[in-house]
């Protein structure tokens, strides 16, 4: 008998070692079991040899070569805060004797945030208060002399040695007058907060106003707990075929006081993304859109002349993409841009005097981004999908477009970035996979890894102990011949000749890309990951109009959004309900904002093929988006009413069928709950039976507390009840 207790006690050992625990939903939102370990807010000093970080309890310094830490570039118990005060973000002075602290931001909207900001002097240990109230964006000046910030819509600049204010503009007003910063739309579209630049020697600052008053407003009602009525809050949000904002561009000129405008052309109905001081002190350059953004010029405006010239211009069939600042070399003669006009995103170089272009990159593939500009060596680094869409490697090239590398690893395909630093020398590179979280590495620029900063070891073994599968990766072909590319995540212990419930993720707006080799969108995987456990194939695809394919594969859906897209996620259901281990009875699909869009779709104009679907904080109707977003892929309604009508869910109300799930933020300033309530006035003029969830006073990422948790909750009973 005491042979067989010990056999027995040995086996129970031997599979409690070996069995795994299932996923829950408390770990991924309540416990934060999975949560990724990252480094914040790298700066690289001026003389390219160390970096800071920041942590909760400073601003760290550290050595490039060894990556050994120095110490603290600032301790904060060593500063004179109030208790509970957080430092969100800071920048350093290039003299590298000054830092802003930004601390305890208030967000306005998905960049936008006021926040009490502070000087800290590293020579003498002081610390001031710029203001007492909360400001926005502020920044030192080239010459460390002094600080630029806006306050209630208005630009300011102070002076560092004598603290004293001086009122740049005077006419800010909210909901009219935006000096130095950007209005919602802007923010959103072209990515832009900062609407203040500071010219090379710190004499001069251009700065946008935006004159939004004949904007129309968008009341969102606020539910506070604490007060007996609701709030009302208004903002200028302009709607596919309505007015903007008028832009002007000024600058002003710290010596003589003074601020002038600068004259692009005479039409308030463009756009001006991006500006930017050249390598001159007196040339700004400023890039101008069409409103229907298939125009695109890059001025060089000299502002003591007001004379201007286009340096490069680029038009297209479709639209331009999202144009980002450009980069001017030392060398006062050239420039290197962005554009796809070979059909795919490729580099070029800018002759200024003369406006010759010459390519630089010229491969059939995306260029990403630009890592950094080596002008000595006369080569640039940059990321790109040369191997697979999904995949991003760290590439070198000369300013002739020879000598091609390939710096991050040609062994471990996944998605890979590099910050470098000041002096080119080194770089930290961030890589994962499907099956690797994050690593940090600080790399040489010949791509050889001196030191590891963070390999996420610890979450790496603590998903071993989980009964997991990982994403692989596949594709098919449409009906169109087109290759799309998907991946896969199976049940766990899947058992032969047992059919499977199926469950989409889709996304699918233009130029976005959920296929990838990483560890984007990490909560959301390791969701699908605690699905698959249950039961579940859990898969994505990017269809036609996504990214990272070429210009041609991307403006397909252009002056039609939602068909083809619609077609491409039909296909792949039916292509799914063909193999061997999917319940074809059983296909469902989830997305969230242009994917709630496509999910409406698919439970409507596809119904004979989705059983299920949820849509979160979904657009039901193009004319209800804003304007810069919607009329560059489909016009504005005036000039393409049957595009806007064609594929709007509200206008399929009676197809529903199925289990459908509808959840929205009622205080979404992005996609309007106003999208939610006019699509469920539709489902119910057309009898139609569906589940609607509103997050009181949640804006449209619907998080904040126990948020997260109560959504994820609800979206897993759905999909067990109702898949």
């Amino acid at each position: 008998m005491k042979k067989v207790f010990v056999l027995l006690s040995t086996i129970a050992l031997t599979v409690f070692a070996f069995a795994q625990k299932d996923i829950t939903l408390e770990d991924i939102w309540q416990k934060y079991t999975f949560r990724q370990k990252g480094i914040s807010e790298i700066r690289s000093l001026s003389d390219g040899e160390h970096y800071c970080i920041l942590t909760r309890y400073g601003i760290e310094k550290y050595e490039y070569k060894t990556g050994e830490k120095l110490g603290y570039f600032i301790d904060f118990s060593t500063l004179d805060l109030q208790q509970g005060t957080v430092i969100s973000d800071y920048s350093i002075s290039n003299d590298n004797e000054k830092v802003l602290l930004a601390a305890n931001p208030e967000y306005i909207y998905r960049h936008s945030f006021v926040a009490d900001y502070y000087l800290y002097n590293l020579k003498d240990k002081t610390l001031k208060k710029i203001l007492d109230n909360k400001i926005r964006l502020a920044e030192f000046s080239p010459n460390n002399d002094k600080i630029a910030y806006v306050y209630n819509n208005n630009l300011y600049c102070m002076d560092i040695n004598t603290m004293q204010q001086t009122q740049i503009t005077k006419d800010g007003k909210y909901n009219h007058i935006i000096n130095g910063t950007t209005d919602w739309v802007y923010e959103e579209e072209f990515a832009i907060t900062k609407g203040f630049f500071w010219n090379k020697t710190g004499n001069k600052i251009a700065y946008y106003r935006f004159d939004e008053s004949d904007v129309r407003e968008y009341d969102m009602t606020m539910f506070p707990q604490d007060s007996l009525y609701p709030v009302h809050y208004k903002y200028k949000y302009p709607k596919a075929g309505e007015d903007n904002s008028k832009v002007d561009i000024y600058v002003y000129d710290l010596n003589t006081k003074k601020c002038n405008k600068i004259n692009i052309i005479d039409d308030y109905d463009v756009y001006y993304p991006r500006m930017q001081w050249a390598e001159t002190d007196d040339d700004l350059c400023v890039t101008f859109l069409n409103r229907h953004q298939n125009y695109y010029k890059l001025y060089l405006v000299n502002v003591n002349t007001n004379t201007k010239k286009v340096l490069f211009d680029d038009v297209d069939d479709c639209y331009i993409e999202q144009p980002d600042f450009v980069t001017f070399l030392k060398d006062k003669k050239n420039v290197i841009v962005r554009s796809e006009r070979n059909g795919f995103m490729n580099l070029y170089m800018v002759e200024i005097s003369t406006g010759k272009v010459t390519p630089i990159t010229t491969g059939n593939y995306d260029v990403d981004n630009i890592c950094y500009i080596d002008e000595k060596e006369k080569c640039i680094y940059y990321t790109a999908a040369k191997t697979k869409s999904y995949n991003r490697e760290l590439l070198k090239i000369d300013f002739k477009g020879k000598k091609l590398e390939q710096l991050s690893d040609k062994n471990r395909e996944g998605i890979y970035t590099a910050d470098f630093s000041k002096n080119g020398k080194y770089y930290i590179s961030s890589f994962s996979d499907v099956s690797t979280p994050t690593i940090y590495t600080i790399n040489n620029n010949k791509g050889k890894v001196l030191v590891t900063l963070e390999d996420n070891k610890d979450l790496k073994n603590t998903l071993q102990e989980y009964n997991i599968n990982n994403k692989e990766f596949a594709s098919f072909t449409n009906d169109n011949g087109d290759t799309l590319y998907y991946w896969i995540i199976k049940p766990t212990n899947m058992q032969k000749n047992k059919k499977y419930p199926v469950l989409f993720y889709v996304y699918g707006g233009p130029g976005s890309q959920e296929v990838l080799n990483s560890q984007a969108r990490f909560f959301d995987y390791m969701w699908f990951r605690m699905l698959s456990e249950k039961g579940y194939v859990v898969a994505c695809v990017d269809g036609r109009g996504t990214g990272f394919r070429g210009a041609k594969f991307k403006k397909c859906t252009y002056l039609n959004l939602g068909k083809i897209e619609v077609e491409d996620q039909i296909a792949v259901a039916k292509y799914f309900s063909t193999l061997d281990f999917v319940d074809k009875d059983r296909i469902g699909i989830f997305g969230w904002s242009y994917g709630g869009y496509m999910s409406s779709l698919c439970i409507t104009k596809g119904a004979d093929y989705f059983k299920t679907a949820i849509a979160v904080a979904p657009v039901t109707n193009w004319r209800s988006y804003d304007n810069v977003y919607t009329e560059r892929f489909m016009r504005t309604p005036q000039e393409n009413a049957e595009g806007y009508d064609n594929n709007c869910p509200i206008h399929y109300a009676n197809l529903l069928k199925g289990n459908y799930l509808l959840i929205h933020g009622t205080a979404d300033d992005n996609v309007h709950y106003q999208n939610t309530m006019n699509w469920t006035t539709e489902l119910i003029k057309n009898n139609k039976q569906f589940l609607q969830f509103s997050y009181p006073d949640k804006n449209h990422s619907i998080y904040g507390g126990n948020t997260r948790y109560h959504l994820y909750t609800m979206m897993t009973n759905f999909l067990l009840k109702n898949l």
